[in-house]
């Protein structure tokens, strides 16, 4: 939640006490001006701020009104009665609320905020795997763009995906766009994987055709998985497990379900970023670690002071470091960059983003 401060130097104290062990008080005393007036722009200009669980700790401390993970944003997004809106994640997540929101200004602090996995799948590719799979449902996670929303028959999270595949009716459902997600979500479920061969592996003539092979040889109900990874989260391994626990016995380890099986399988616990931090709240252990973006460990060694967190951060999200609080105030200052989805598309990606907030949400 932003820090209410009554002037730069109140910002700074309250950023000293929570931030002290983790930003540089140089730094700490640069990021309070800005954050001072990134929240005094903000009740000018009306606006709310969703942060997401990856932001920076200066950044996910100070300006945001809502941090959370992509579900519990897309929720707030959908009942905020404030005209502007400043996302601090990357794009696929500002568009999506202003699909849930069209009558509102959404503006997202940086273009470059993008996302390997929703740039690995396009709408022209929904279709053929649908022409492939005639009557399976098509389930987008939501790290996806608003054209391949719009071709879906509904949205999950990492927190709900197993639920929203459960509680469709159909033996074969495609699941886009995270490879490993969907064999987690496999796994939990009951299901074997089909892996469809890439369309453009299969080019005759320049016509793309998509087809598959199963993975697993057994019959009976399938998961089609797409190819998408998230670049952060494919890094880790079973031997970085291996050679933590080998220095630190007493570790307890989570891992995002978009890490690939065998680590999740590894890990003492799997969860989306909101139930990893529940979990890192709720629990006691003599040390954590999160296999995913090293900035929201940061955030909970801030929040827990009192628990030992390990870090592992050779690997850092490209994207979600694109989102600054410089670039905050720029947004807020200039209005800039306002995020748009045409209207025939977005009445078409609402309705699968209405359908996964009814489903709701996973502990």
């Amino acid at each position: 939640m932003a820090i209410e401060a009554t002037s730069e130097r109140d910002m700074y104290e309250k950023m000293k006490t929570l931030l002290a062990e983790i930003v540089p008080d140089a730094e700490l005393r640069i990021k309070a001006e800005i954050a001072y007036e990134i929240n005094r722009l903000k009740t000018e200009k009306n606006a709310l701020i969703l942060g997401h669980n990856y932001m920076e700790p200066a950044l996910y401390h100070t300006v945001p009104d809502i941090v959370g993970d992509s579900l519990e944003l897309s929720r707030r997004a959908a009942e905020t009665d404030k005209p502007l809106i400043v996302f601090l994640g990357v794009h696929f997540m500002a568009e999506t609320a202003k699909i849930l929101n069209p009558e509102k200004t959404v503006l997202i602090p940086s273009p470059k905020a993008g996302c390997s996995l929703a740039e690995s799948i396009t709408a022209e590719d929904v279709r053929h795997l649908r022409a492939a799979f005639p009557g399976a449902p098509v389930v987008a996670y939501v790290n996806t763009s608003a054209d391949v929303k719009a071709e879906s028959d509904i949205c999950c999270t990492s927190s709900n995906a197993a639920k929203v595949v459960a509680g469709l009716d159909a033996e074969t459902v495609i699941f886009i766009p995270d490879a490993y997600l969907a064999r987690n979500v496999a796994k939990e479920t009951g299901k074997r994987v089909i892996a469809p061969i890439r369309p453009d592996d299969n080019e005759s003539n320049g016509a793309r055709t998509t087809r598959a092979q199963a993975v697993n040889p057994q019959k009976g109900a399938a998961i089609v998985a797409w190819h998408g990874r998230c670049e952060v989260h494919e890094r880790f391994t079973v031997q970085d497990i291996e050679r933590i626990r080998a220095q630190f016995p007493d570790v307890v380890i989570l891992a995002h379900p978009e890490c690939r099986p065998d680590v999740v399988a590894a890990a003492d616990f799997s969860g989306s970023t909101s139930a990893m931090i529940r979990y890192v709240k709720e629990t006691e252990a003599p040390r954590y670690l999160l296999l995913t973006e090293c900035s929201m460990g940061d955030n909970i060694a801030a929040e827990n002071p009192h628990k030992t967190m390990l870090r592992l951060c050779s690997v850092r999200c490209p994207h979600m470091n694109q989102i600054t609080l410089e670039n905050t105030l720029d947004a807020l200052r200039h209005h800039r960059y306002e995020v748009d989805v045409p209207e025939p598309m977005r009445a078409r990606a609402v309705r699968a983003l209405e359908r996964m907030l009814a489903v709701g949400c996973q502990r």
